[in-house]
């Protein structure tokens, strides 16, 4: 009896589809397809302009501030501001009631008149002296000349006691002139005291030091003021005064910025409040670092005639610390870092990628200048360089340009 040998089903249907796909006309023998080249993201090379402009926030700070104390105890009589009201330099203030010192003024002014009428005492007494002065040497000097032409005609005892009455009048005249000098001295002393005491008088008249705005009002019409060069009290101001028509920007630069700061830098300032941007220039900073901040204090004098920039305020600081003209600029996301150095894929005009070392400069928030490796209008790969290989053939797709400033926020 002869055996059938009988194939699973399977493989009869696979062996019959092998078949009918040779059969067709066009079918592949080897299977194998060719790749698309691998599309990057390129940008180009560029010549531009570079900035690197640090950001700060800041605060708007009165130009002067104080607080105006009084220089003499007593009771304040009237107050003529209020807050919110604008002083000119010199303009009163408040007036205080003086009631000792009107005393203290009233006895200089009679010190003065009695040291006057001294002197004119004194002078008079040295008149006298010196007229009894000249009789009494003139007597002297007629005995002596009498004596000299015939020796006996006076007793010696006469010529002696004219010489001593000469010589007590010249005594007399010495003292009569020290008296007047002293009595110079206590007038000068007098009307020195009268002039303190008309000074100390006159601070009762509390005047604005320069031109500002009242911002607080410490005391009221009555209220009993102490001196306010006392340091065993704490007296109590009268108003606290801003000068608002130019305004102090305080900017904490961080120290890694610190040696690029310089008097005139440029400075923008953003103040979001008001929706505005205003420029100045460093007017001076401290030179040295806050150890607890790490960071310097600079200012920026900022005039503000329409008073509508506030003391309080904050401002968004824009520093110019470096700035580079014209010079070859990529985008910073072009740019692998090492610790031997820098590198740059950079698409050919065959599409074929090459790896590039590169040189930088100054770098902004999203551009770098180049200095060696790139040539102006080189692409060069900003998208994902992982699957990258030098010498890889690629389709680049141009994602902007280069060519724009950058700021370091």
């Amino acid at each position: 009896m002869r055996r059938i040998n009988r194939l699973p089903l399977w493989l009869l249907v696979m062996t019959s589809l092998g078949a009918a796909a040779c059969g067709r006309p066009g079918a592949q023998a080897a299977g194998v397809t060719q790749r698309d080249p691998l599309t990057v993201a390129v940008d180009r090379v560029a010549r531009g302009d570079l900035e690197q402009v640090l950001s700060v926030a800041a605060e708007f700070r009165p130009f002067q501030e104080i607080e105006v104390h009084a220089k003499v105890a007593g009771y304040l009589k009237t107050i003529t501001v209020d807050v919110g009201d604008r002083v000119t330099a010199g303009q009163l203030l408040a007036v205080l009631e003086l009631p000792e010192l009107q005393d203290e003024l009233r006895q200089d002014e009679a010190a003065v008149k009695r040291a006057g009428e001294e002197v004119r005492r004194s002078e008079a007494d040295l008149q006298r002296a010196q007229s009894a002065h000249d009789v009494a040497h003139l007597q002297s000097t007629r005995l002596a000349n009498v004596l000299k032409a015939r020796p006996n005609l006076v007793a010696q005892q006469d010529i002696d006691d004219a010489a001593g009455r000469d010589r007590v009048s010249e005594a007399q005249v010495a003292t009569a002139e020290a008296a007047l000098a002293s009595a110079h001295q206590q007038l000068e002393v007098a009307k020195a005291s009268q002039t303190k005491t008309q000074t100390l008088f006159g601070y009762a008249r509390i005047t604005a030091p320069f031109a500002g705005v009242v911002t607080h009002r410490y005391a009221d019409t009555g209220a009993m003021i102490q001196a306010g060069t006392s340091s065993q009290t704490q007296s109590l101001p009268i108003v606290r005064l801003s000068q608002n028509d130019t305004l102090r920007l305080v900017i904490p630069i961080p120290e890694s910025a610190v040696p690029r700061v310089r008097v005139g830098t440029p400075v923008s300032l953003d103040v979001q409040s008001l929706k505005k941007t205003f420029r100045g220039a460093v007017a001076r900073f401290s030179d040295r670092l806050d150890t607890d901040t790490r960071t310097m204090q600079v200012e920026v004098d900022m005039a503000n005639p329409a008073r509508e920039l506030v003391p309080g305020m904050y401002a968004n600081a824009s520093i110019v610390l470096a700035e580079a003209k014209g010079v070859l600029v990529a985008p910073v996301q072009a740019v692998d870092r090492y610790e031997t150095g820098s590198r740059a894929f950079v698409v050919g005009q065959d599409g074929r990628v090459q790896a590039r070392s590169v040189t930088l400069g100054l770098e902004a928030d999203n551009r770098v200048e180049i200095k060696t490796g790139l040539s102006e209008g080189d692409l060069v790969v900003v998208g994902s360089r992982s699957q990258l290989r030098p010498d890889s053939i690629v389709a680049p797709k141009l994602a902007g340009s280069a060519g724009a400033n950058g700021e370091e926020k």
